[in-house]
């Protein structure tokens, strides 16, 4: 009866940690994070935000240093924040808390050695892990809270990917039980594994061309899932389940040379059995129509006004927005109607760059010097309610800001800012 009893005791016990553990860390089962918010698409879920800032801008929460320098974004859950950083020739992952203070650092691999060396892959969260990529395709999990190491795979090594002048660039895609990259080469182009241990669970067959710089998506089309995903020449459906390409469409353009000047860095949009790609460069962008059966894409049109870099787009009741490439050095910001093509408005706001959504506002920050406007998603006006300027940092403005709990967080070389945004 003693023993029984203790046994009950211990299993009370257990359940009164669990449960306290539950509520000093959250539920982080609840909370996925990953690149462009939870859906891969640019638009993050917070409400109840200020929509006019003050001539200051809003108010500053933390600047936190010693991150590496990157140009990837930031992901939250509600408990730590993780951003990825180059120190030297390695990457790491840094977990933050919402203060900013650095809760543990973890290197992952080798960073990218020619242009543009600094760490560009965002951290995709799920539960108790964090899924990462370097720059030379070293792809690690980390046990969330704690940064210990789960597993790594030396994808280029295993896989034989092969890289353009920037390396690796892409934020890791979990699909089910999978966690899904792009590496091509000449033995594979996309590759799933287990997410739990890193073992391969299927390698699609080769399309013979290196890899893009971009991440991809996980699409629900006509009932059916599919993974858009792309290389240096192609953007392709791929099914999850086995991994067989399904559809390519060559999206790649050659200069004067005769030379490949594609540099695919931006997730495709998806809605409405569409995809809208686009690639700057005064190239063409191009919305594909997918076919019920998953199987082929065709032209629906094609815009040369809204060539967008790298910067992202969003889409919002029907109208996509963003920024588009007028020259090396600059641009202009781009209201286009989803369905039709027009081109509603153009804005003026400094130069073109990074956008995101939360609350029915955009959020604009040009590349340059890190101008940052407060817009209205109104097809009817490019109408700005706040501006102000990130100063901390170095380099160009490219890492894609993020609103997570309230905050907005804005990566910036080396330094991660934090503002608050959410109404007092």
């Amino acid at each position: 009866m003693y023993l029984i009893g203790k046994i009950g005791f211990l299993r009370r016990n257990s359940v009164i940690l669990v449960m306290a553990l539950g509520t000093l860390f959250g539920d982080l089962t609840a909370q996925d994070a990953q690149w462009r918010g939870p859906n891969r698409d640019g638009i993050f879920p917070d409400t109840m935000l200020i929509k006019e800032w003050p001539e200051q801008g809003p108010e500053l929460l933390f600047t936190a240093g010693g991150i590496g320098k990157g140009f990837s974004s930031t992901v939250a859950t509600k408990e730590l924040i993780y951003v990825t950083g180059t120190v030297d020739t390695i990457e790491y992952l840094s977990a933050l808390d919402l203060d900013g203070k650095m809760v543990w650092q973890r290197p992952y691999g080798p960073a990218w050695n020619q242009s543009f060396p600094e760490a560009r892959c965002t951290p995709t969260v799920e539960g108790d892990r964090v899924y990462v990529l370097s720059g030379q395709d070293r792809m690690s999990c980390f046990q969330a809270r704690t940064g210990e190491e789960i597993w790594s795979v030396d994808v280029h090594g295993e896989y034989g990917s092969e890289w353009d002048m920037f390396g690796v660039s892409e934020s890791l895609l979990l699909v089910g039980d999978k966690v899904i990259t792009t590496p091509c080469g000449a033995a594979t182009t996309v590759i799933a594994l287990d997410k739990m241990n890193g073992r391969l669970v299927w390698k699609s067959g080769s399309i013979g061309a290196h890899r893009s710089n971009m991440s991809p998506i996980l699409i629900e089309h006509c009932g059916e899932e599919y993974v858009i995903t792309a290389s240096q020449t192609h953007l392709m459906g791929v099914d999850p389940d086995d991994g067989e390409i399904l559809w390519t469409y060559q999206y790649n353009f050659l200069d004067k040379n005769g030379d490949n000047a594609t540099i695919l860095a931006n997730t495709p949009i998806y809605r409405d059995s569409c995809l809208w790609i686009s690639n700057g460069w005064d190239v063409p962008s191009v919305m594909l129509e997918i076919a019920p059966d998953g199987r082929s894409v065709k032209e629906k049109f094609s815009d040369r006004t809204f060539d967008n870099q790298n910067h992202g787009v969003v889409l919002v009741d029907g109208f996509l927005y963003g920024s588009n490439f007028t020259d090396r050095n600059s641009g202009k910001w781009v209201c286009m109607n989803w369905r039709t093509g027009e081109i509603v408005w153009i804005g003026d706001f400094h130069n073109k760059g990074p956008i995101i959504f939360a609350d029915g506002m955009l959020y604009c920050m040009e590349e340059k010097r890190g101008n940052m406007a407060l817009v209205k998603a109104d097809p009817g006006a490019f109408e700005v309610t706040g501006t102000f300027r990130v100063e901390e940092g170095n380099g160009p403005h490219w890492a894609r800001p993020a609103i997570y709990n309230g905050m907005l967080l804005v990566r910036h070389g080396d330094m991660l800012i934090s503002y608050k945004v959410i109404k007092s």
